[in-house]
C-alpha cells in the first residue's frame, strides 16, 4: 500500500506541473506573428482573433490594432475597421504620440464621403513617412536599411497619387477648383522627386495629361514607366502589381496602343489566368483592332478583322465564365463584356471551336507588329 500511495503521489505531481505548463499563454510575438501568417494566407476571420488576444493582454500594442483593423476591412467590417484605425490616432487615450502611417492611409480611403477629410489624412501619412524617411537617410547604410526606404518612398508616392485622384475624380467639386491642376502637378512632381522613375506616378502623369487633351505627353510618361520593368522575369519582385498593371493597359488601349497592351496582358496572364480583368481588356483590345482592321480594308498587321474578331470573341467568353464562377463583383465590367459578345454575335463572329489553341494564333503575329508606333512608343 505505501509504494502505491508513493506512486499515487508521483502522478499527482506530475499532473499538476503539465496542467502549469499548458497555462503559460503564447508570447506577444507569438500571437502577432501568427496573426500576420494568417492575413497573408486571407485567413482574416482567424487571423482577428489572435489580434483581439494580444489586444486582451495589451489593448494599446499598436502592431495588433493595426492587423486587427486591416482584418475588419477585409470582411466588411467597415465602421468598425474605422474605429480601429481611429484609435491610433491622437488624442485618443490609447493612441500612440506618432502614429502609424498605415492608420491614415487606411482612415483616407475610408473616407470617400468626405474628400477634405480623406486629403487630411493622406498629408498626415506623408508628413509621418518623410519624417521616417530623413532618419533612415542619416542611418548607417546597410540592406536593411535601403529595402526599408525604398518602402518609405512607395508608401509616400501612394499617398500622393491617392491625393491627386480624389482632386481629378468628378464627383467631388474639388475636381472643378481652379487650383486643381496645378495641386496635381505640384503632387506628381513631389512623388517623382521622392522616388525617381516610380512607376505609379508616371502612370498618374499620364492620365493627368490624357485629361488635359496632350496626348503625346501622355504616351512619353508611360513609355518611360513601362520601360521601368517590361523586360524583367515574371517571378522578379520589382514588377508592379497587376492592379497597376491592368491600369497601365486601360491607359495603353485609350491611346490606341494595342502592341503594348497585349504584351502586358499576355504577361499578367502567364502570372494569373484567372484575372477576369485581364481577360476583359483583352477582349476588349482585340475589338478595338477589329474595328480598326474594317476602317483600314479588312486588314490589321495581316490578320483580318474576322480574325481578331474571333479572338476578341473567345477572350470575353472566357471572361464571362470566369465572372460568373468567381461571383466576381464588377457587375458593368460583366454588362460590356456581354454587349460586346452580341455585337460580334450580330456580325457571325462565332467562338473557335479550341479556345485553348486560337487565343495565341492572332497574338504572335500582332507582337512582332507595328513596332516602329507600338512598342517602341517612339
Amino acid at each position: 500500500m505505501g509504494r502505491t500511495r508513493a506512486k499515487a503521489r508521483k502522478i499527482k505531481q506530475l499532473v499538476t506541473e503539465h496542467t502549469a505548463e499548458a497555462s503559460v499563454p503564447p508570447p506577444i510575438s507569438q500571437l502577432l506573428e501568427k496573426a500576420q501568417e494568417l492575413i497573408v494566407r486571407c485567413d482574416y476571420e482567424l487571423a482577428g482573433r489572435f489580434a483581439k488576444r494580444v489586444l486582451e493582454r495589451e489593448p494599446a500594442n499598436v502592431e495588433a490594432k493595426e492587423m486587427l483593423g486591416v482584418t475588419q476591412l477585409e470582411t466588411g467590417e467597415l465602421e468598425a475597421a474605422k474605429e480601429t484605425f481611429q484609435s491610433l490616432i491622437p488624442p485618443h487615450h490609447n493612441a500612440p504620440a506618432v502614429p502609424p502611417p498605415s492608420a491614415h492611409l487606411y482612415l483616407a480611403q475610408l473616407s470617400d464621403d468626405d474628400p477634405h477629410l480623406a486629403l487630411k489624412h493622406y498629408q498626415a501619412a506623408v508628413d509621418i513617412l518623410s519624417a521616417q524617411l530623413k532618419g533612415k537617410e542619416r542611418a548607417v547604410d546597410t540592406p536593411s536599411t535601403n529595402d526599408d526606404e525604398a518602402e518609405v518612398k512607395r508608401n509616400i508616392v501612394r499617398a500622393l497619387i491617392g491625393m491627386v485622384e480624389i482632386w481629378m475624380d468628378p464627383s467631388y467639386d474639388l475636381c472643378f477648383d481652379p487650383a486643381a491642376e496645378k495641386t496635381c502637378e505640384d503632387l506628381l512632381n513631389l512623388a517623382l522627386q521622392t522616388d525617381p522613375g516610380n512607376t505609379e506616378a508616371l502612370q498618374t502623369f499620364a492620365s493627368v495629361r490624357m485629361s488635359q487633351q496632350r496626348p503625346d505627353e501622355a504616351k512619353a510618361y508611360l513609355e518611360q514607366a513601362w520601360s521601368q520593368w517590361k523586360d524583367l522575369d515574371l517571378d522578379d519582385s520589382r514588377l508592379p502589381p497587376i492592379p497597376s498593371r491592368l491600369a497601365l493597359v486601360k491607359l495603353f488601349l485609350e491611346l490606341g496602343l494595342y502592341t503594348p497592351a497585349l504584351l502586358v496582358l499576355q504577361g499578367i496572364m502567364a502570372t494569373d489566368d484567372q484575372e477576369v480583368e485581364a481577360w476583359y481588356l483583352e477582349g476588349w483590345c482585340f475589338f478595338m483592332m477589329a474595328e480598326q482592321a474594317q476602317e483600314n480594308g479588312g486588314k490589321l498587321d495581316e490578320l483580318t478583322w474576322e480574325e481578331l474578331a474571333r479572338d476578341s470573341r473567345d477572350c470575353l467568353e472566357t471572361c464571362q465564365t470566369l465572372h460568373i464562377n468567381q461571383e466576381h463583383p464588377d457587375k458593368p465590367l460583366l454588362e460590356h463584356a456581354r454587349e460586346l459578345i452580341a455585337k460580334l454575335e450580330s456580325l457571325g463572329i462565332q467562338p473557335s471551336p479550341e479556345q485553348d489553341g486560337s487565343d495565341g494564333e492572332g497574338w504572335e503575329d500582332t507582337e512582332g507588329s507595328d513596332e516602329d508606333e507600338d512598342v517602341e512608343m517612339s
